[in-house]
């Protein structure tokens, strides 16, 4: 099928002959036609169904060609319709004046069939190349802002990924450091004299060591996978209470080994939003921290609170409190070495709580208590809340 079979061709004359003959003429070649009589009729129309082209007279009565041109190119929506002047003037300053208002072509009258078809094939046809151009500049220029926004998306993920890798191996620099001392320190003394006396009690340093070891790898690798790989830990209801006895019960050794008990662990504390194993993980830092702050024969107490949409947990002790520039940064991560406080080493488990709480929307503080002591408040989401 030809292009001109669809194309519409406006014809706007005063002249009814001029009019028909173009109508007979233009119809036998496959395209649509409207004609008027006036300009004002013509860009009504127009306005309604804009054409593909349109033949435009001069001299009309009530507005000129000239006028109706203007209009038509002062209209947004009409304004790339192609118009081509068939006019009986012939002087140079009309052909200027008709190409100033917006026309495409200019053809005097009398006009010759041929000529006139083909100049109306011909601007129809840039017409209909100059949409497509457009539509694929479009199309161009939506590819590239897709494009931009995927290499930014990808730019961002890799600079969380390096930022992961450099955390990493900060981690793995800062805080094995001194546990692989000890070790090697143990490892040195066993080997020198392995029959002393003393090897044996170098066993109970050698297994602290080890563990510190082992939790700070698990704790660092669990950093790095919920920076990288967030999207992954799919929130789900979990048994509060199922979490804190698990918790309480794996750091039961630590505090006993420390003198100090663990007290309160709620039977109904609700459904909380997360993943279990990695809320216990969470519980496990915190209440290990809270033993550290604790005074020999002290007692670490848990208590629970439910407010709208939301589960409180509370873990105080009393012996140890920290220093007050401390208290802002303490689940930062480097932010507290051993000597930043008089509880000692406290690995990873603070920030390691803290990124766990946050990944499933939670949160968790650090506040000095009197008589000495900390409090640890931890929030996080009711599912129970969540499903109404």
């Amino acid at each position: 099928m030809r292009q001109t079979d669809k194309a519409s061709v406006m014809v706007v004359d005063d002249q009814p002959a001029n009019l028909r003959l173009l109508e007979d003429m233009l119809s036998h070649q496959g395209y649509a036609i409207r004609s008027f009589p006036r300009g004002r009729l013509a860009l009504a129309s127009a306005a309604q169904s804009p054409p593909d082209v349109i033949l435009l007279d001069i001299n009309m009565p009530e507005m000129n060609g000239f006028e109706v041109c203007e209009r038509l190119k002062s209209d947004p929506k009409l304004a790339r319709i192609p118009v081509i002047f068939l006019s009986a003037l012939d002087d140079a300053e009309d052909k200027i004046r008709a190409l100033r208002s917006g026309a495409v072509d200019y053809v005097t009258k009398p006009f010759h069939i041929a000529e006139v078809q083909a100049r109306v094939e011909t601007h129809i046809e840039l017409h209909r190349l100059q949409r497509e151009l457009e539509r694929h500049s479009s199309h161009l220029e939506e590819m590239v802002r897709s494009r931009t926004r995927e290499l930014a998306e990808a730019h961002a993920r890799l600079k969380i990924l390096d930022q992961s890798k450099t955390d990493f191996l900060h981690l793995i620099s800062h805080e094995l450091r001194t546990p692989l001392n000890g070790l090697l320190g143990v490892a040195e003394l066993i080997l020198a004299d392995p029959q002393s006396a003393e090897a044996a009690g170098f066993r109970e340093m050698f297994d602290v060591s080890k563990t510190r070891i082992l939790t700070l790898l698990d704790h660092a690798l669990l950093l790095t996978q919920i920076q990288v790989e967030a999207e992954r830990f799919a929130c789900e209801p979990v048994l509060l209470a199922d979490v804190l006895s698990a918790a309480m019960e794996e750091v039961a050794a630590f505090a006993a080994s420390r003198q100090v008990t663990l007290k309160g662990a709620p039977e109904n504390a609700g459904l909380v939003l997360g993943v279990y194993d990695l809320l216990a993980t969470a519980f496990v830092a915190l209440l290990k921290t809270a033993v550290r702050f604790s005074r020999t024969g002290g007692a670490v107490e848990i208590a629970c609170d439910s407010t709208s949409g939301t589960v409180q947990v509370a873990i105080e002790s009393c012996g140890r409190t920290l220093p007050v520039p401390v208290v802002a940064r303490f689940f930062d991560l480097f932010a507290i070495d051993e000597a930043a406080t008089s509880a000692g080493d406290l690995g990873l488990d603070p920030p390691t709580a803290h990124r766990i709480l946050a990944l499933f929307g939670g949160a968790v503080t650090i506040e000095n208590q009197q008589p000495p002591g900390i409090r640890i408040a931890v929030s996080l989401r009711s599912a129970s809340e969540t499903a109404r």
